[in-house]
């Protein structure tokens, strides 16, 4: 398949993957071959991902910007106010993974040395 950026609606992707060029300028500093390694891609559809950034930098950079400025803000108060409300349930939960974990790994050890 031929590496190409892609517009179905939700920014500018690599096609057939859901990895946007805003994704590929978190890694401005790496060699694409890192890159393509860190992201499962091919060094191509990093490279392309790349030169359509150069070539419509303006664009792109000013939509990162509006990316950013987003994650800056954080979430909404009343979204914030949810996850604060079930952090202790999610983190019970969590606890309990972890414990039927480490049981489970537990029982198999004893049984392999039956």
């Amino acid at each position: 398949m031929k590496a190409e950026i892609i517009d179905q609606g939700s920014g500018p992707m690599i096609a057939g993957t859901r990895i946007s060029v805003y994704t590929i300028l978190e890694y401005a500093g790496w060699h694409h071959t890192a890159v393509a390694a860190q992201l499962d891609l091919s060094s191509e559809q990093v490279l392309i991902a790349r030169e359509y950034i150069e070539q419509h930098r303006e664009d792109v950079m000013a939509e990162y910007d509006k990316i950013m400025a987003r994650i800056r803000r954080g979430n909404p108060p009343e979204v914030q106010a949810r996850l604060e409300v079930n952090r202790p349930r999610f983190l019970e939960l969590v606890r309990q993974l972890q414990q039927r974990k480490a049981l489970g790994a537990n029982s198999a050890g004893n049984h392999e040395r039956q």
